[in-house]
């Protein structure tokens, strides 16, 4: 095996199962990159809703494109702090692997058919996918599926939320939060990649992960919104729109006080190339495209330059460290949220269309629990078959709906729901 990149134990290149020796040209977590960048749950993702609709229009951020972003920004940033830039592009990669067919939505869904046996959070389904549902690696011992069988440390980095439901936190204003990352029967390779690990901590290179998908999407958002005419920046010169926002803001996220929320929004409309309209145009569009770099550029310096600061030079990596955010910065990013909350997410609540999302998954999984194997994929089928009782049979189905594009969902929901209920049936 190739030297060691620098920050890095013999332990955390290790595999969950053994694999012979290969040879040196790539390092352990270049491999770990390629094996995500192959799998067909990211592939998956190009068809999955980000936050406004796939199929919205050819501009808006697929689940895939926002991964690929939120993949360069982490790779940028973990390379200025000193982490293995391939452990963090393969954590950011992961990220959304376990998201399901319509984004939170979908989530929020499959959560509420699967309470009886343990839920569904796509956090929890990505450790499932790269360490059991992907199609990679098997024990050969007890001859089961170990899924991409990634290194401890990529694996760590890929887990945002290292704890499971029964222990999850609650948020700053002491609300409860559902977000965990590891269902019951996923614990063994859960707490072996976490050997070694503080207890509910993430690893540098997952706080990494985590806030260039903060940065991404807050920053993305708002740039898919005002191109689509959702969100006119124009508004927030009025106070009491502002006050709204940072309203919003702390009640989806549990945190931020409003004062420093509107002057987090003061900043940044005062800086040059901020604009408060938009006209459709080249020159528009390329302007705001010059501010969501600026703004990315701003968010992530502040952070990298207050981390050094802290630590000075040299490898920061797996449990030796933190990600230093300074509160204006975090301010930012909350109001940046609040603005995609308030002109999008929380207006979407009340639409027809959005809850009919969720009762058509829970009819599909209730259909395909009716029907059992036969109307799974084959290696869902065997799955199911192999399955040891009723509760892992669901889980089973579970896993089969999470997987499937926004289009498939409909496709299946059509094949196996509407067709049996009309009357020609």
């Amino acid at each position: 095996m190739s030297a060691l990149p620098d920050g890095y134990a013999a332990s955390d290149v290790e595999r969950y199962v053994q694999e012979p020796p290969k040879q040196a040209q790539r390092t352990p977590f270049e491999r770990d990159r390629a094996r995500i960048v192959h799998a067909s749950a990211l592939r998956r993702l190009g068809a999955k809703t980000q936050v406004l609709g796939a199929g919205t229009g050819d501009f808006v951020r697929t689940r895939l494109t926002h991964t690929l972003e939120v993949a360069q920004v982490g790779r940028s940033l973990g390379k200025i702090l000193g982490c293995d830039p391939d452990v963090v592009d393969a954590a950011c990669l992961a990220h959304d692997l376990g998201h399901p067919p319509f984004g939170h939505n979908g989530e929020r869904a499959l959560d509420e058919v699967s309470r009886e046996i343990g839920g569904f959070e796509g956090n929890a389904q990505t450790l499932r996918l790269l360490t059991r549902l992907e199609p990679k690696s098997f024990d050969p011992v007890t001859g089961e599926s170990v899924g991409l069988n990634l290194t401890r440390a990529t694996l760590d980095a890929s887990v945002k939320y290292p704890w499971t439901e029964d222990a999850t936190p609650t948020r700053p204003d002491g609300s409860p939060t559902r977000k965990f990352g590891v269902y019951d029967d996923d614990l063994p390779v859960f707490r072996w990649l976490r050997e070694g690990a503080p207890e509910r901590a993430q690893s540098f290179e997952a706080q990494v992960m985590d806030l260039a998908d903060d940065i991404s999407y807050s920053v993305h958002d708002v740039e898919d919104s005002v191109v689509h005419h959702t969100v006119s920046l124009g508004v927030l010169r009025d106070h009491g729109r502002a006050r709204e926002i940072a309203a919003h803001a702390r009640q989806w996220y549990g945190r931020g006080e409003p004062e420093a929320l509107i002057a987090a929004l003061d900043r940044l409309r005062a800086e040059p190339w901020w604009m408060d309209e938009y006209d459709g145009s080249h020159r528009d569009l390329a302007r705001l495209k010059d501010m969501t770099s600026q703004l990315i550029g701003r968010l992530v310096g502040r952070i990298a330059s207050a981390t050094r600061e802290r630590y000075g030079d040299g490898p920061l990596t797996r449990h030796h460290a933190s990600l230093v955010i300074p509160e204006e910065t975090a301010d930012e990013i909350l109001m940046l949220k609040g603005i995609a909350v308030h002109f999008l997410m929380a207006p979407r609540e009340r639409k027809h269309a959005y809850r009919q999302q969720r009762q058509r998954l829970a009819d599909l999984v209730g259909a395909l629990v009716e029907l059992g194997d036969v109307a799974l994929e084959p290696h869902f089928a065997a799955m199911y078959r192999e399955a040891a009782d009723d509760a892992a049979r669901t889980r089973v189905v579970i896993d089969q709906v999470a997987s499937l594009t926004d289009k498939s969902a409909y496709d299946w929901h059509h094949r196996y729901v509407a067709r049996s209920r009309s009357p020609r049936s």
